[in-house]
This record gives C-alpha cells, sequence and structure tokens, in this order.
C-alpha cells in the first residue's frame, strides 16, 4: 500500500519544539525525576470559583447547544464592557467573534486576509505558531530580525525597510512570546500607520495585555477599527485547556469572518463560553489581579536570579510571564537546555523554537509557576553548571 500524499504545506510548518521538550520532560517525572516546568507558557492558577459555578450552573441547565459562530451574545457584550471598563476604549459587540482560543483566533485572522503567496511581516523571534498560522493559509512569514535595541519589537522603521511589493501586512504581538516585552504605544501607532498607508493589515495579538507590569496597559484598538485585536481566556483569565479567545475585527468584516467561522469551527465550547461570564464578576477580577501582582513578584525575584549565575537579561521583560536570556557563556542554548533537563531536572526553550535570529544564543524561561519552585531551580541550575 503507497504512502498517503500530503499537501505541500505540510512541510513548511516545523515541529513545535517546545512542546517535544515537555514530552521528554514528563517522560522524566514518570521515571520518578522531580522536574521543575519553567518551558511552557501555562499559568500555575487555574480558573476561580466564579468561572466554575458558572460552567457548574450551564451544565446543569443544559446549555450545551450550539451558540452562534460569534459567539454567545452575553459574552460578547461582556468582553465589551470590559474594553470600555478597564481600557477606555468603546468596541461594538457586533465586532467581537468568540472563537476557540487565539489559535483560532489567528487562523480565522490568516484565512480572511491572506491570499496565496502573500507576505505577512513578523519578528524574529516571536511565538513560533504565527509563522505557521500564515504559511496554513498558503502565505510567507518574512521574518524581520529584532534585538535588545528595539525590545526585541518591530519598529516602524523596520516594518518600512521589510516591506515589499508582496508584504500584505504585519503579526505583531504585544506583550510577546518568547520575550515579555511589550511594543511602547507611540511606536505601535506609528506601525499601525505606516501599513495603513501601504493598503496593509495590522494583526495585533494582545492575549498577555492583561498580564501587563509597567505602567497603564493600551489595546491597539485605540488606532482604529481597521486594526485587527486577538485576545483570549487562556494567560490573564487562567482558561488555558478551555480553548476560548477573540477577535474584535473591522466593522465592514464582521459578516465576513462570521461566515468563516460558520464553516470552519461552528462555534466555540458553549460550556466554556458560558463559564467566561464568570471571568467578569466583581470577586473574580479581584482574584485576577491579586494573580497579576503574584507574576510580577516573580518576575522580579527570577531576572535578577538569572543575572547573577551569568545569564544575560538585555530587556527587563514588561509584560506575561516570560524572560529571554542570554546564555551564550554556557553554550548553545540547545544543548544547555537538554544539560538542564537531563542534569538538574529543570526545563527551559531553546531559542531555536522561535526563529533563525541567532537562536542558539537564547533560551526561554517562563515563571509561570509558583515562587518556592523558582527558588528552587535557581539552585539546581547554579549547582548544574557551578557558579
Amino acid at each position: 500500500m503507497s504512502d498517503l500524499r500530503l499537501a505541500a504545506r505540510t512541510e513548511r510548518i516545523a515541529p513545535f519544539q517546545v512542546m517535544e521538550l515537555v514530552k521528554r520532560a514528563v517522560l522524566l517525572e514518570q521515571q520518578g525525576r522531580p522536574v521543575i516546568h519553567l518551558s511552557i507558557g501555562e499559568p500555575d492558577f487555574t480558573a476561580p470559583e466564579p468561572v466554575v459555578a458558572a460552567l457548574e450552573r450551564a451544565a446543569r441547565a443544559g446549555r450545551t447547544q450550539y451558540t452562534s459562530a460569534t459567539g454567545l451574545p452575553a459574552l460578547r457584550e461582556a468582553i465589551s464592557r470590559d474594553y470600555r471598563e478597564r481600557y477606555g476604549v468603546d468596541v461594538d459587540p457586533a465586532r467581537i467573534v468568540v472563537t476557540a482560543g487565539a489559535s483560532a483566533a489567528l487562523s480565522l485572522a490568516c484565512c480572511a486576509l491572506v491570499d496565496v503567496g502573500d507576505e505577512v511581516l513578523v519578528t524574529d523571534p516571536s511565538y513560533p505558531c504565527n509563522r505557521h498560522f500564515v504559511a496554513a493559509f498558503d502565505g510567507v512569514a518574512r521574518t524581520v530580525p529584532v534585538g535588545a535595541d528595539t525590545r526585541f519589537q518591530m519598529t516602524e522603521a523596520l516594518l518600512a525597510a521589510h516591506w515589499g511589493p508582496k508584504v500584505r501586512g504585519a503579526l505583531l504581538a504585544s506583550p510577546a512570546n518568547p520575550t515579555g516585552t511589550s511594543i511602547p504605544f507611540d511606536e505601535l501607532g506609528r506601525i499601525v500607520a505606516a501599513a495603513r498607508a501601504r493598503g496593509g493589515f495590522t494583526i495585533v495579538d494582545e492575549i498577555y495585555l492583561g498580564l501587563s507590569y509597567e505602567g497603564r496597559a493600551r489595546t491597539a484598538l485605540e488606532l482604529g477599527d481597521d486594526v485587527v485585536v486577538v485576545n483570549s481566556f487562556s494567560k490573564y483569565f487562567h482558561m488555558t485547556g478551555w480553548r476560548l479567545g477573540w477577535l474584535v475585527v473591522p466593522p465592514s468584516t464582521a459578516a465576513t469572518f462570521e461566515k468563516l467561522s460558520q464553516n470552519l469551527y461552528i462555534c466555540a465550547s458553549t460550556l466554556a463560553q458560558h463559564a467566561a461570564l464568570g471571568c467578569f464578576e466583581p470577586d473574580a477580577l479581584a482574584e485576577f489581579e491579586r494573580r497579576r501582582e503574584a507574576f510580577r513578584e516573580r518576575r522580579d525575584y527570577i531576572v535578577p536570579a538569572m543575572r547573577a549565575l551569568g545569564f544575560g537579561v538585555p530587556v527587563m521583560p514588561d509584560g506575561a510571564f516570560y524572560a529571554w536570556l542570554d546564555c551564550s557563556r554556557f553554550g548553545d542554548s540547545g544543548a544547555l537546555a537538554s544539560r538542564l533537563l537531563e542534569e538538574a531536572s529543570v526545563s527551559l526553550v531553546p531559542g531555536h523554537d522561535f526563529g533563525a535570529n541567532d537562536p542558539g544564543r537564547w533560551i526561554r524561561l517562563s515563571y509561570a509557576t509558583e515562587r518556592a519552585k523558582l527558588e528552587e531551580a535557581v539552585r539546581r541550575i547554579g549547582r548544574c553548571l557551578a557558579v
């Protein structure tokens, strides 16, 4: 029997290496090794009581039928209200599309905006799946190398320098994975204006916006209703496995996004949507803010601690729960990650997952775990590296 021929696009999508590393860490745990996970970007907090209670009420009431493709009206209204109360921005609920996580939101955005052969500017380093969302719809992710001088973020000057005849738009993240850094809001405004002047789109991934630590967080929705914004209940709201996110789309495109969602996804999980209504209850919002402060405290511990061990942290992360470490003192990041996992039972992610911009120099640390484990990880790493 002959092998099934796969579509050519599958060759353009690389494996998600962090998940392979996590599988190895889990295997070591099954063998009795006490691994400390500083790899996967998942909060150690879970959904608070108001969310669980909302889920139970919906399940017991039998509210499990399909919703509209754009989501429960009550949830879209709650998201709209949160934008107004938290960020001072009025967003028509008709522009909000509830999705099966931010991954589905990004897929929908690329499906709607990227034609075959279109190029989309993304930074290097960046979240690896962003490149693959573009490739999945036969576009080309054109990477823009970024460094500490731009906070590992896009700038207007970089966008202008890399914009070519096939470029259709830019896919940005602020705060970003893997660096934990944000685009200064004035610079983001210049980027959006530059893309707009060239007839292009801007998609801004804001899934970590609620986990911003320096000053008042601002959403790209301030910059015009032509900006496409992605968000999620996974990170700030601690609902990773519930698979729930949303898009805010330009008014003129809402019907198209609804059509695509109807055909590709039917709707996001109905029970997860009902549960997410609990996120906006006062007790839940207060808990999310307490947890945000816990993440800030972890950052304020782990960054100086890693610097003391000899890792470079050229830019202090101002959001998310990642630190982008210069590990060049200790050799290639891939070899170092393997060594730390095997010898110290600490799991970090080498830079190779996030792009081709000197990846052997960089390693990502996720501080989405409790302080005591962070302290133990620092001790183990210090012993392993004899520093």
